[in-house]
């Protein structure tokens, strides 16, 4: 991996958001921790970040949280791209994109009530996994939302 890593960092920029997704994707599935290719990709990502879907957005942040890795610059550029196009979420999305938010203690209360907000009116398709991983998201990050908790 870290040949990998070495290789992929200086053409990072030339990468679209699928390829830097499944990039990270794959250290974090590892557990492989590159600090170098974490920041590059980052670095990537950011100004590209709004051709991101919402699988992208939610496998990217999920991979920086595996590792362990904060980047809080581009929490806040998923952020702020995630909140308009929230309601295109999945299940699966919306509870890995809180959950590593959760996990890097990313807190941005205007994410966790639009996931909240998503999640609502979909919240029979969320299986086991998905409904324990949201709402301990919620609980970690302190952040309230009743409509939610009553939903589930």
């Amino acid at each position: 991996f870290d040949a990998v890593a070495k290789a992929a960092i200086p053409i990072i920029d030339d990468f679209n958001s699928q390829e830097i997704t499944n990039t990270v994707n794959a250290f974090g599935k590892m557990d492989h921790r590159h600090p170098e290719l974490f920041d590059a990709v980052a670095k990537a990502a950011i100004p590209i970040i709004d051709d991101f879907n919402s699988q992208e957005i939610a496998n990217t942040v999920n991979a920086f949280a595996k590792v362990n890795h904060r980047h809080p610059e581009l929490f806040d550029a998923v952020a702020k791209a995630v909140i308009p196009i929230i309601d295109s979420f999945n299940s699966q999305e919306l509870a890995n994109t809180a959950n590593a938010f959760a996990k890097m203690d990313h807190r941005h209360p205007e994410l966790f009530d639009a996931v909240a907000m998503a999640a609502i009116p979909i919240i029979g398709n969320f299986n086991s996994q998905e409904i324990a991983n949201t709402v301990n998201s919620f609980a970690k990050m302190d952040h309230g939302n009743p409509e939610l908790f009553d939903a589930v």
